[in-house]
């Protein structure tokens, strides 16, 4: 027994050790993106070696290894706070008066979601102004004619692939629809639509799995029509990429954009509890700003019968803090 008792502070203290190295890794994405798919589980396995390691503790010969391993958990605990832009914070402050607000919807349907009306229910209630849609199937193609006459101005790509491409409805003009552009097979779609006196350039961004999946490969192809935003955009997208790993941070420096990284976990796999998304899923659904946009508030919505939950978020626009979009992604190609 007393055997037993001196092997478990070794056993505990070996998979502290093997458990902080993907952790470690996880910083390294901008080197490799290998190491970059390790960032997007870094809050749980920072919290698996604060478990494994508190035990530690309680022996005195492994004490300053436990206390090291939970100082590094705490600190890449801390590493995912994704800051508001201090244009961000510029543009709320200079707001004057009752700013008009705006709502955008992002969500990823799921190709072969069983509670399509539950979606549409959804879009009745909230009545965003803009809407950014992720794995539009044939399926979906038919179920969103139905809110055609609520949403006349759209985008839908074509995409090879099952399970679908990208979309973005409007309630409000598209200021040039014919340059309203898909890219990189149904991926990437821009539109610039019209609020009030400002055109903001609307993307929709869908991305793959992680390495060794096909997402190095893909943001190599959206990155270019990115970096031609207009001066005022917002992106929405599921980039299967938390805010704060390399992939994200190549998004937001190809647009010139400013991740809102306080969305919180939205996936989950379809296996796991819906009750558990909120708390230990992936934040993956994210949403990006530029210029004038004033992000006034995010909220995650009820599950409607995706993997993913919607994310709304309620916006104003402050005409002095950038250039009004004006569709340069969509005039160069």
């Amino acid at each position: 027994m007393s055997d037993n008792r001196r092997l478990l502070p070794l056993l505990l203290a070996l998979c502290v050790t093997l458990t902080t190295i993907p952790l470690v890794l996880g910083f390294l994405g901008g080197l490799h993106l290998a190491f970059d798919s390790f960032a997007h589980f870094r809050v749980h396995l920072a919290l698996l070696v604060v478990v494994l390691a508190l035990p530690l503790l309680l022996y005195s010969g492994w004490r300053r290894i436990g206390l090291m391993a939970i100082v590094l958990s705490l600190s890449s605990i801390a590493s995912v706070t994704v800051p508001t832009s201090s244009e961000a914070r510029a543009n709320a402050a200079t707001a004057q008066g009752e700013p008009a607000r705006y709502r955008l919807l992002q969500l990823n349907l799921r190709y072969d979601n069983r509670s399509p009306r539950e979606v549409l229910s959804l879009i009745g209630r909230v009545a965003p102004d803009v809407i950014t849609l992720e794995e539009v199937s044939g399926m979906w193609r038919d179920e969103l004619g139905l809110v055609e006459s609520a949403y006349p101005y759209r985008i839908i790509c074509d995409s090879p692939s099952p399970v679908g491409s990208v979309a973005i409805l409007s309630r409000r003009p598209f200021l040039h629809p014919s340059t309203a552009r898909c890219y990189n097979r149904g991926a990437l779609a821009i539109a610039t639509v019209k609020f009030g006196g400002t055109a903001i350039d609307i993307a929709a961004l869908h991305l793959g799995w992680p390495w060794p999946f096909e997402q190095p490969w893909q943001i190599r192809h959206v990155e270019p029509p990115l970096t031609r935003l207009g001066g005022t955009a917002i992106l929405g997208g599921d980039l299967n990429a938390v805010p704060w790993s390399a992939i994200a941070r190549r998004v937001a420096t190809a647009g010139g954009l400013t991740p809102i990284g306080d969305i919180g976990p939205t996936w989950l796999a379809r296996p796991l509890p819906n009750a558990l998304r909120r708390n230990v899923g992936l934040p993956i659904d994210n949403v990006f700003v530029k210029g004038g946009i004033v992000p006034l508030r995010t909220e995650r919505l009820r599950q409607v019968g995706s993997d993913h939950l919607p994310v709304l978020l309620e916006f104003a626009v402050n005409p002095q803090g950038g250039e009004p979009g004006v569709m340069q992604a969509t005039l160069g190609q």
